[in-house]
């Protein structure tokens, strides 16, 4: 018989989520436990085991394992990569100290720019030089690359990237000291930049090649031990990884390419978000993924999320544009806040409550974990609100302490701010919810989008906790909570499409485009996509154009959807340049246009995989209790178990649902309706 069970894993700052889909069996079965920071993959082989036992699946039915880190993120936030060395143009070694010369926030005179990853008197140059049409002016001094090396090693460098002047013209500098590198030391990492990055923009493509040579050692380390693990436990199955992009790639991809990981576990909320926005074929819908730690927040028009192709990684100020290293690579575009369950709150400087960013995470946690955390978090907000249930948290296995609790926010909180318990509490809940808010309001109104239009698809373990809340805020009028909610994104993990995205440079006024030289380009990026996605059937791959265009003398370009059918039509490209303009900006103009960025998105068919279950015979009425409800305060409510829940039951609020991974409450206004797959579709009613 042929293997079919999957199995998806996301590690997140608080919790390790993972999901187990059979399809032979029908059967989609998931798991929650507490994150190891020490050793992530201790709680991933340990969850795996469980799912395998609780579903009486041997480890030789496991046809494939998909993962999601945090680790290249929390390396490069913690400095903790390895050792680079840079070989750069000769005259050349000081772009990554001299950046973009500019202040990330004009009005704070201490502002410092992120410390460059590799430091300066490691960055050498190497004479040699490519011309920016792409013709050798000085041919590439072969000794004084490998004297540097030997430099480089007698001062314990562990990795080495390459980025020359214009190598995303013509990269055979940079290739030829890959094979001397390759021939000379044996088994050092080497990262060229026109490989990682073959885009124009100096600073910006160095950056990305230090920052994937500087995480590479580890994560291949990582990556082979976790791979190891599986192995050990009998599952000789592929593993493969979550892009950034929001797809999914090759053991053997990921570990060359290791930056295209750095946000490739939130992307994968946005693709489950996105799945199941085209299930209920809901044309807009705002991707709402709220974990311990942070809450992740994103745009989804006509099933699919948005994405770009710029990133910063290591902000000095997290949530500050330009205060990060630029890095080029492809992403789900969204925002990140700080508010998680694990966020901290505490009274500031001024004596206002502040909640996040910092996090209590897993260890210790919030102090209602009896893991010795000792400052309030929002998690215990939720707690004291009636949000959440001590004794069937975590379907019982983790009971939440109520007293300590109690403690902590009115010594923390309460006692000095001169609020009772449950003012407090509130506060901490309210004080998050509009940072969220806030944030959301921004993110969509710099796309040009009103939030009101939108539904709200809530997931993550604090996700459907506060959906409500954030969804009376924003005006928004209908809540989707999918089924198994707070393991959404191991499932986006099983449904997410092997990609590849590439892009290469050839910078040209539209009207003197070389389609030749483009076909060229395109057929060699179509060759690389096929050679990493390995298909079965090659017709079986999908290909997306698109090209970066600005008008003559602009700084930044826009990306334009380009059809195969089109392919040399100058006229067409220049008519969907101006219609994407005028989307974007409201307006268009009548100069020249040209082309910087050719890219190709290349994917195989993704899975169909469903969160639904049978319900579970008995009565879903739990009984009654008191929760807060935010804009109504105290009322008593309604308390559900989803899995007893009947497809077609039609409930009107106040309501709380409860599941193992998640809960979430609604006010009296709402009107609420199990769907087939015992997702809840809210109606606000506003």
């Amino acid at each position: 018989m042929s293997r079919t069970v999957r199995i998806g894993v996301d590690v997140g700052g608080t919790f390790t989520d993972l999901v187990l889909h059979d399809p032979a069996r029908g059967l989609t079965w998931p798991g929650k436990l507490p994150t190891t920071p020490h050793a992530p993959n201790e709680a991933i082989t340990a969850g795996i085991a469980r799912l395998l036992a609780e579903t009486a699946t041997p480890p030789g039915d496991v046809a494939g394992v998909v993962h999601g880190t945090t680790l290249v993120t929390n390396t490069v936030l913690e400095r903790t990569g390895a050792v680079v060395g840079l070989l750069t143009t000769a005259g050349f070694q000081d772009t990554l100290e001299m950046a973009r010369e500019i202040r990330f926030d004009t009005t704070d005179l201490l502002a410092r720019p992120a410390t460059p990853l590799v430091p300066r008197h490691l960055c050498r140059g190497i004479p040699g030089r490519i011309a920016a049409d792409g013709t050798e002016l000085h041919p590439l001094d072969e000794d004084a690359v490998l004297a540097q090396v030997r430099d480089f090693l007698d001062r314990g460098v562990e990795a080495v990237a390459v980025a020359f002047l214009h190598s995303y013209r013509d990269d055979r500098h940079e290739r030829r000291v890959r094979e001397l590198l390759a021939r000379a030391h044996p088994g050092l990492p080497v990262t060229i930049s026109s490989a990682v990055a073959g885009v124009v923009g100096e600073y910006e493509r160095a950056s990305t090649a230090c920052l994937n040579a500087y995480v590479q050692p580890l994560i291949s380390r990582y990556l082979d031990a976790l791979d190891g693990d599986l192995r050990a436990m009998g599952i000789d199955a592929p593993l493969h990884v979550m892009l950034s992009g929001g797809g999914v790639t090759s053991l053997a991809d990921a570990k060359e390419f290791p930056v295209r990981l750095l946000e490739s576990g939130p992307a994968a909320g946005v693709i489950a978000a996105a799945a199941v926005a085209r299930r209920l074929r809901e044309p807009d819908v705002i991707s709402f993924d709220m974990g311990g730690t942070t809450a992740k927040i994103a745009i989804v028009s006509g099933g699919a999320p948005r994405r770009k192709h710029d990133f910063e990684a290591g902000r000095v100020d997290k949530f500050k544009p330009g205060s990060g290293l630029p890095v080029r690579l492809t992403v789900v575009d969204m925002i990140e806040i700080g508010s998680g369950g694990g966020s901290i709150a505490a009274p500031d400087s001024l004596g206002l409550l502040k909640v996040g960013p910092r996090s209590a995470g897993s260890v210790p946690g919030p102090v209602a974990y009896g893991r010795g955390g000792e400052q309030p978090t929002v998690t215990d907000a939720d707690l004291v609100l009636g949000h959440l249930a001590p004794a069937s948290f975590l379907g019982g296995e983790m009971r939440l302490e109520t007293t300590e609790v109690h403690k902590a926010i009115d010594r923390e909180v309460a006692e000095p701010l001169g609020l009772d318990r449950i003012d407090a509490a509130s506060g901490i809940v309210e004080v998050a919810t509009a940072s969220m808010a806030a944030a959301a309001r921004m993110h969509l109104a710099e796309h040009g989008r009103d939030p009101a239009g939108f539904a709200l698809v809530a997931f993550g373990g604090a996700g459907p906790v506060h959906a409500y809340g954030l969804a009376k805020q924003l005006k928004i009028t209908r809540i989707v909570v999918p089924m198994r909610a707070g393991v959404m994104s191991a499932y986006g993990f099983l449904v997410a499409a092997p990609t590849v995205d590439q892009a290469h440079s050839l910078p040209a006024a539209l009207t003197e485009v070389d389609w030749d030289r483009v076909a060229a380009v395109y057929d060699e990026l179509a060759a690389r996509a096929t050679a990493v996605l390995e298909p079965v059937d090659a017709q079986a791959i999908r290909l997306r154009r698109t090209v970066d265009m600005r008008y003559l003398g602009q700084g930044f370009p826009i990306e334009v959807p380009f059809g195969e059918e089109d392919f040399g039509r100058a006229d067409i490209l220049r008519d969907a340049f101006d219609a994407t303009y005028r989307a974007t900006y409201g307006r268009s103009l009548d100069g020249p246009a040209e082309v910087v960025n050719w890219r190709l998105s290349a994917h195989l068919p993704g899975h169909d995989v469903s969160l639904a279950c049978e319900p579970i015979e008995g009565d879903p009425k739990l009984g009654t209790r008191d929760v807060w409800i935010p804009g109504h305060g105290w009322l008593e409510a309604t308390v559900w178990d989803r899995y007893r829940m009947r497809p077609g039951t039609e409930i009107t609020g106040p309501a709380v649902f409860e599941e193992r991974e998640s809960s979430c409450c609604f006010g009296p206004e709402c009107r609420i309706r199990v769907d087939p797959d015992l997702t809840l579709l809210v109606d606000l009613g506003q």
